[in-house]
């Protein structure tokens, strides 16, 4: 079977030893860029090997991007194949932060047209609260050979710029969903950037709201009418965003299990939209 959004910690356990399973541990910290390794390194999930947000799955800011710019892809496919990922692989990433992280590796690899990649349900959280196993040993990786290597082509259609951002506010011709808290998308309070608010006519949909009280995703059927409440009177192509496209990639995990499928990505979402004082910028 194959996974494409989410997968059980039951299910992972019994796959902990398939040789066609790769296991990523996405873990990290904004404040500490350096403690998703050391986290790592203290105890993980047997057999999953450490993505690092910034080294592996972003490139350094630039003055006029984000704070988590798109990677090398050159150098991202080389680790890929270098974990052993090839065409027939399932992929699950985690972390411990409600998958605000293993979301983005799930969208990049989608963006890349590997769809066989899905993130644990509650992260590494929910496997230590059913007292699964954990570990110290890194695991030796065994890249395919060359012909069973899966051919990763970034899709450039999957991601939306910031001109096309800017366009928007004037054509409609998107619904734009902002998946940062409430208080930072009305400007009240901006802990990460330098300027609060929000692009004129973005929605706002918080990622915590697609997980229970557990800190496990809501059911498909009560996800599906959540966003169908909000997006009644939008338009059916939608682009999600956030603070710097990391956690946009929640809802457009959440809106695949609720089978709303093709949402895209503004990648360098509200920290690139501010490197410019000229572009408009809505609060309250």
């Amino acid at each position: 079977m194959k996974y494409t959004n989410i997968v059980s910690t039951q299910t992972l356990e019994e796959n902990l030893d398939n040789p066609d399973w790769v296991i990523l541990d996405c873990r990290t910290s904004l404040a500490d860029r350096s403690l998703g390794l050391k986290n790592y390194q203290e105890n993980h999930i047997p057999n999953s090997f450490h993505c690092h947000l910034e080294k592996d799955l972003s490139s350094e800011i630039t003055p006029e991007s984000g704070r988590h710019p798109l990677p090398d892809f050159a150098e991202l496919i080389k680790k890929l194949h270098a974990w052993g990922i090839g065409k027939n692989t399932q992929v699950i990433a985690y972390d411990d932060a409600s998958n605000a992280y293993s979301g983005r590796l799930w969208w990049q690899l989608r963006a890349f047209g590997f769809d066989q990649v899905a993130v644990l349900d509650g992260g590494i959280n929910q496997w230590i609260k059913e007292g699964r196993k954990l570990t110290t040993e890194i695991p030796e990786a065994t890249p395919k050979p060359e012909a069973e290597q899966f051919n990763f082509q970034l899709d450039p259609d999957e991601i939306i710029s910031t001109s096309q951002i800017q366009q928007n506010i004037e054509d409609k011709s998107f619904t734009l969903i902002d998946a940062r808290t409430p208080e930072r998308y009305r400007g009240e309070v901006e802990p990460l950037d330098t300027v609060a608010g929000r692009v004129p006519g973005a929605i706002n949909r918080a990622f915590q709201l697609n997980l229970d009280d557990g800190g496990l995703f809501l059911p498909a059927a009560e996800l599906k009418q959540q966003f169908d409440d909000l997006l009644q009177d939008e338009s059916d192509e939608l682009v999600n965003m956030c603070g710097s496209g990391v956690t946009a990639c929640h809802n457009m995990l959440a809106l695949e299990i609720a089978g709303i499928t093709g949402s895209k990505l503004y990648v360098g979402s509200w920290s690139e939209w501010i490197r410019d004082e000229k572009r408009p910028i809505a609060t309250g």
